[in-house]
């Protein structure tokens, strides 16, 4: 039998695999097709929308004039979302923690499970993408180089659950699919805004200005319309890159075993490109000071940085507490 994808299905691919094969394939004549010219298209609707800011670049507290900025997919979900959150965020230095760290352990995790010739053990996958990472010059190995047994072993622990979710989820990855982890994009404007990311994993290549590729976005917990934007990011990107966009989007719950998917158009491309000026201009006028930081409640208030001296999420936590204690009597 012959999947989807083009490759030989196997008969023991449970029914969560199955439902992979069916959302992220298509048959050649289904996949629709994009003009050329779209890639240039996209590029010019985001110079012309982010020209007018190039003067707020040089206002930005903490940047040096000539200084260019970057532009990641959480960032504008956070300035988009509540913008106080995102400025106390901002101040923050990065730092590794487990819970950040498990997820890239795991993408590399399965990037070596696309070419591991023995028995696909999630635990030893996952002790060989920490021994591979580890043994690197970024911050990252610098982390894993000197946790603690305990962090470590947590690490390992939830990352393995994360890879063996994956596992059971997904039917094995083959090279003829080009699966591609951590697929980094990056578009740069002006010679001053970077827009960049890293998908998950990208599945497919286009064929000419027909469009193949499927972006993947591997998520935990629930579902979130927000996680829709991340992905129409990337797909932006990828779209100015090659000038084919992707065909499809899917964000996949590892712990629920479900998709949430949509199909690339030009129409959902340029709002992506309204979304990315809108969230700009956002963090510019926050950054130069001709902005004051606005509040929006929503569950992140839950592990805001500022809840406690928060008036709007306090009341949201404590209402939401209500209905949730109401709808349990």
């Amino acid at each position: 039998m012959c999947d989807a994808l083009g490759v030989e299905a196997k008969q023991e691919l449970n029914p969560a695999q199955q439902e992979v094969l069916a959302e992220l394939g298509a048959p050649k004549e289904q996949r629709p097709r994009f003009d050329a010219m779209l890639r240039h298209e996209l590029q010019r609707a985001l110079e012309d929308g982010l020209e007018p800011m190039l003067p707020m670049l040089d206002l930005r507290e903490g940047e040096k004039p000539g200084d260019s900025m970057f532009v990641s997919k959480y960032a504008l979900g956070q300035v988009l979302g509540c913008e106080r959150k995102f400025v106390v965020e901002q101040a923050e230095p990065f730092e590794w923690k487990v819970p950040i760290a498990r997820g890239t352990i795991a993408h590399k995790a399965i990037e070596l499970s696309v070419h591991w010739r023995r028995e696909l053990d999630p635990m030893t996958l996952v002790d060989e993408a920490m021994a591979r990472r580890g043994e690197g010059i970024d911050p990252l190995a610098d982390w894993l180089q000197t946790i603690s047994e305990t962090e470590r072993a947590e690490l390992r622990g939830t990352t393995n659950d994360l890879v063996l979710k994956f596992l059971e989820c997904f039917p094995p990855l083959k090279p003829a699919w080009y699966p591609s982890t951590e697929t980094s994009l990056r578009v740069e404007i002006h010679d001053r805004f970077v827009l960049s990311g890293r998908c998950d994993l990208s599945i497919g290549v286009a064929d000419g200005d027909r469009a193949g590729k499927v972006l993947v976005d591997l998520k935990t917990g629930s579902t979130s319309l927000h996680h829709r934007d991340d992905l129409r990011f990337y797909a932006l990107l990828d779209a100015i890159r090659i000038g084919t966009p992707p065909r499809r989007l899917a964000t996949y719950y590892l712990d629920q075993g479900r998709f949430q998917v949509e199909d690339v158009t030009e129409d959902l491309l340029f709002s992506t490109v309204a979304r990315v000026v809108d969230g700009v201009e956002r963090m510019l006028m926050l950054s130069s000071g001709q902005r004051d930081a606005a509040t929006a409640t929503g569950p992140a208030c839950r592990w805001c940085p500022v809840r406690h001296d928060c008036d709007d999420g306090k009341r949201h936590l404590a209402d939401d507490e209500d209905t949730t204690l109401g709808a349990g009597w």
